[in-house]
């Protein structure tokens, strides 16, 4: 059994990851649940989507201390789901913040330190891997990178499928445009993970 915790902020491709994972798994015969906390998603809140696969799964919420791998999107965001990760399990992590609106100090500045979020994380965190989120906006774009993330889990072998079964259900979810970008971000993403290391 793979628990598969998500976790973002609106926009940022949360549900959609989820999907891929849920039909690539299906694909492989697995039985999938999955739930979605979205909240205040649509302005930029947080979201959280639980994919459980494997047999006879019968509960789509993962427990806290048992998610196998959290994919976080933004920091703030992993840190908060900390907690769900199992001792040995593996969080990957986009080190590019983006500040809630109204998230500001007494003094009118950023309350956002994502230094601060970085380093709990990575003394939180036994197997971490920080991925370059300028990097990725550059060379795949914002709207990839759930999908560069992917590839990196995939690189891991998080995942119970391989990057040959992800790159056909995207090519069967997207245009032959949007699947090509999507594929070569899927690429990039098992790329940059390369360089946290196994």
């Amino acid at each position: 059994m793979t628990d598969c915790l998500i976790v973002g902020v609106g926009g940022q491709g949360t549900i959609l990851a989820s999907r891929l994972i849920g039909s690539a798994a299906l694909g492989l015969g697995l039985d999938v649940r999955g739930s979605e906390t979205i909240g205040m998603a649509q302005r930029g809140g947080s979201v959280m989507s639980h994919v459980r696969m494997g047999d006879g799964i019968h509960s789509p919420l993962i427990s806290l201390g048992s998610a196998d791998v959290i994919l976080a999107f933004e920091p703030c965001e992993g840190a908060r789901a900390v907690p769900y990760l199992r001792p040995d399990g593996l969080m990957i992590v986009c080190d590019r913040a983006i500040q809630p609106a109204g998230f500001f100090n007494a003094s009118g500045e950023s309350g956002y330190d994502l230094r601060a979020v970085i380093e709990y994380l990575r003394s939180s965190v036994e197997r971490l891997c920080i991925l370059d989120g300028e990097k990725i906006n550059e060379r795949c774009g914002a709207r990839s990178l759930n999908v560069a993330i992917l590839g990196a889990a995939l690189f891991f072998g998080e995942l119970p499928c391989s990057m040959e079964e992800m790159e056909g259900v995207i090519g069967e979810r997207f245009d032959t445009y949007y699947a090509e970008m999507n594929k070569k971000a899927l690429e990039f993403g098992a790329s940059l993970a390369c360089e946290c290391g196994k």
